[in-house]
Order: C-alpha cells, then structure tokens, then sequence
C-alpha cells in the first residue's frame, strides 16, 4: 500500500510542473537546479567581444571568475587546466538562456578560438602552438552565447606560453624533454581568481 502512496506524491508533483510550483527530474549533487530570475543573470549592454557577441553586465561581487593554467607536454602538445569561481560548465544540450554564474568557456590562441569548454580541462594538440610566444585565453559565456562582464570588460583570464623547437630528453635540456617550452600568467586579466587580491 505505500507504494500507492509514494506514486501519488510523486504524480502530483508532477502535476504541479506546469504551474511553475514544483519539478521533477534529478538535480547535481548540490540539489535540484533551479533558474535565478533573470535581474541575477545581469543585463545585456550594447557593447560585444571582438566576435561580435554581446556582453552580459553582472555586479562585481560574487560574478564568475577565470584563471588560466597552461603546461607543455612531452610530445609537444599542450594540457590547459581552468580554475573558475563563482561558475559551474553547463553540460552539453543546456538550454540556450542565460542563467547566473552557468555556461561554458572559449579559449583562444592568440585571439583564435580553438574550443569551447564545458569542463576545466583540454588538450591542445602538437603543432597547434608554433614556435614563439603565445597568448591562451579564457573567457566565459552563458549558455545563450552571451560573454559574461564586469565593469563593461569580458570575464577572462590569459597565460603567455612560449614553445620553442623540440630537444632530446637531456639534463642540459632541462631534462623533460619539452625543449624549454613554458607557460607564464600574464597577470591583471579580469576574472582571474585571486587576481583582485594580488593587486592589492
């Protein structure tokens, strides 16, 4: 007989979906996803990124935020890690809206996109980077292709890396067999976590 019961609770709430009172359906690990009103997924400026789309004005405090990490590998290759704050990668099929603090991340090569990220890791294959300095960027998007702002300035974050040619695995070589290649923060990049603190 309580099987009769828990089908009923679960039916009526089911009944409830459309009247906006209750869902159904698993939320992440933190509870049932909920959508903020749509003042917390800030407002729209006129003002686009260089791709033509449209920033996204959120208040400075508790608005997403970016860091970069890029380490060379081995076989010349390339493993980029984000650290964000304040922002959870949507996963793939998320509905086109905007939805405070959610969405996936770009990254660029010296201003190319190169992916778009729904998780904090990605590999850039060997022989994308060229021999020289580079710049890889971050920079986060909603969910409805809007960028993510503050004070008018995309949320991102941007590393320098240089890769130079390949050497043999040697101690002169620094022994790692990445030819010298390294990667450097540029700092001041808005969104980076922690960057408001080193500044000061």
């Amino acid at each position: 007989m309580s099987w009769t019961r828990r089908s009923l609770a679960a039916l009526a709430v089911c009944v409830l979906l459309p009247t906006g009172l209750a869902g159904c359906g698993s939320g992440g690990a933190d509870g049932p996803e909920r959508a903020l009103p749509s003042a917390a997924a800030g407002r729209l400026l006129e003002a686009t990124d260089e791709d033509g789309r449209r920033l996204r004005e959120v208040d400075g405090e508790g608005a997403p935020e970016v860091g970069v990490e890029v380490q060379p590998e081995a076989d010349g290759g390339w493993a980029v890690r984000l650290s964000v704050r304040g922002f959870r990668f949507s996963p793939a099929g998320t509905p086109a809206r905007a939805v405070a603090g959610r969405g996936l991340a770009h990254l660029y090569v010296d201003g190319g996109l190169v992916g778009r990220l729904r998780g904090p890791g990605h590999r850039l294959a060997p022989g994308l980077v060229p021999r020289g300095t580079h710049h890889v960027t971050a920079r986060l998007y909603a969910d409805d292709g809007t960028v993510w702002a503050v004070d008018g300035r995309p949320v991102q974050s941007t590393a320098d890396i240089t890769a130079s040619e390949p050497a043999a695995a040697s101690p002169a070589a620094g022994g790692d067999g990445t030819g010298g290649a390294f990667a450097r923060p540029v700092p001041g990049g808005r969104g980076a976590p922690g960057a408001d603190r080193e500044a000061s």
